[in-house]
């Protein structure tokens, strides 16, 4: 097994809990809307929002026009002009408000925190994550936090890992490992980069058809502890591929 001594973290459905988060700043930006937020237009923005960032990693759109177009465009659809700019600095103050960890995420932080050098790598906008991170209590324990907004890069571009490489002194991408929720974003992003993967799996969701594959695959961040060597797991044949 690799002795590995660099840990990269996602931090979104991966250490804090996104999708909370995410609901209560949607709620509040309705509310001062006036609009009610139901479960469909929910489901709307999501899907508008998933293109924008599609279109941004495909180079056919710049960072700026995904967010601040995309409650403009929504809204929209409802026969409703608004200020996109001005929703999306809003909707920024209440997200940046919910730091809600997953469960099990500041333990495991702590002890990884003395064993190996761990580090964050995440999409979004650099004060959003920098005041979750804080709020959350996990800050002092990553020696460096590397976000999207602040790189130049969206994950899963290269240029967001090349970047974040250059800035960690004497980084052996033999020894570097990157954990993330996301197959498309963490996975893909840490393929491409050549490092090991760790997908967390916690829907237990099947692979597509790809030739990308992650080292191991978990369903709780438990698990972490038996892939670093720091315990014994017993269900531990069913964490590599």
């Amino acid at each position: 097994m690799v002795q590995y001594k660099a840990l990269l973290f996602d931090l979104d459905e991966t250490l804090l809990d996104f999708a909370a988060s995410e609901d209560i700043a949607l709620q509040k930006l309705f509310s001062d809307q006036n609009f009610s937020l139901t479960p469909d237009i929910k489901a709307n923005y999501q899907k508008i929002n998933t293109a924008l960032w599609k279109g941004y990693e495909n180079g056919e759109i710049d960072r700026d026009e995904v967010v601040n177009t995309r409650f403009a465009l929504l809204f929209e659809q409802y026969g409703i002009q608004v200020d996109g700019a001005a929703l999306e600095q809003n909707y920024r103050k209440y997200l940046s408000e919910g730091y809600y960890l997953i469960e099990g995420a500041m333990e495991l932080i702590q002890k990884l925190s003395t064993e190996f050098d761990l580090y964050v790598v995440t999409n979004g906008a650099s004060i959003i994550q920098q005041k979750r991170l804080e709020g959350s209590g996990l800050a002092p324990y990553f020696k460096k936090v590397f976000v999207s907004e602040d790189t130049g890069y969206q994950k899963p571009m290269k240029g967001f890992f090349d970047y974040a490489f250059s800035q960690i002194e004497s980084l052996d991408l033999s020894t570097t490992l990157i954990i993330g929720d996301s197959f498309s974003a963490d996975v893909t992003g840490g393929w491409n980069a050549g490092i090991d993967t760790c997908w967390v799996n916690r829907e237990g969701s099947e692979l597509a058809n790809t030739d990308i594959h992650p080292t191991y695959k978990i369903r709780e961040l438990e698990e972490l502890y038996w892939i670093l060597g720091l315990k014994d797991y017993s269900g531990a044949g069913n964490l590599v591929l």
